[in-house]
């Protein structure tokens, strides 16, 4: 049976992996995470093994990592599925905590358990997973620069550990979701409802903005879908570089275009 580190898997869409993993009968999981009421549900799950770990705490990730030494002496993955998102300005309330806390979680967060748990990953032959999103590789939007600035940093972080880990014959993965509904994902309507609320600047550009990110949200990936994705890249022998899973349509339309039409764009939603 193989062994799998994955974190991030008392959120919604690392819950569905880990049950999913766990009714294949070939993977025994580390389910990593903070939520004790999910993590105790999860362990109840057959070769399921839940560790609390606050991937943003060294003394917590080596505690985990003491953990699973009393199962197993290696791990054929390690799976970073633990993020968090964000909706709010860059020069209003606390644009600053909230980006230290995206980098703590989404970048630091899987240099820490990559490098904690390397030598387990180093006696499998196993492979590394890492999580980011499409704003690892989109033209970045207003109001979402903590969240782009995490993946994006997540992307480099990824691609130049592959290419490190190559001269080792450990495969780097990198995974690459668009919207899919989860709480992560319903956070955004709160709090993009406290930055209209409290914007000086920025009402009427917020309300003329909203529906078109209601679509956006509103689009429903299957999560399945995801699910499929994960399992081929623990499961695949030769698995892709990356891949990329529930790209909304609108944001990849956005893609083809030059930066100053994508501007001009923002500029006629908020002056129309």
């Amino acid at each position: 049976m193989k062994t799998a580190l994955f974190t991030g898997a008392t959120g919604g869409l690392g819950s569905l992996c880990v049950k999913a993993l766990s009714e294949t009968g070939r993977w025994m999981v580390f389910a990593a995470g903070t939520n004790e009421t999910r993590l105790t549900e999860l362990g109840m799950l057959p070769n399921v093994t839940p560790v609390k770990m606050d991937v943003t705490s060294q003394g917590s990730v080596l505690a985990g990592h003491e953990l699973v030494l009393r199962h197993t002496d290696k791990l054929d993955a390690i799976v970073n599925f633990a993020g968090l998102t964000a909706f709010n300005s860059m020069v209003e309330g606390n644009c600053i905590e909230v980006t230290e806390k995206l980098l703590a979680v989404n970048v630091m967060g899987a240099v820490r358990v990559n490098r904690v748990f390397f030598d387990l990953v180093y006696a499998g032959h196993g492979r590394i997973i890492n999580c980011s999103s499409e704003a690892g590789w989109m033209k970045p939007q207003p109001f979402a620069a903590p969240y782009f600035l995490s993946k994006r940093a997540l992307d480099v972080y990824n691609d130049s550990l592959r290419r490190e880990l190559m001269c080792l014959s450990i495969p780097v993965v990198k995974i690459q979701p668009g919207s899919f509904d989860t709480g992560l994902t319903r956070s955004i309507y709160d709090q993009f409802n406290t930055v209209l609320c409290n914007t000086k600047y920025y009402h009427k550009i917020l309300t003329r903005m909203k529906p078109l990110m209601e679509h956006e949200l509103n689009q429903k990936h299957d999560p399945a879908s995801l699910v499929r994705v994960v399992l081929c890249a623990l499961e695949s022998k030769h698995p892709k570089l990356n891949y990329r899973v529930g790209t909304g349509k609108l944001l990849a339309l956005l893609e083809i275009l030059p930066d100053m039409c994508i501007d001009r764009l923002y500029r006629l939603v908020a002056n129309r």
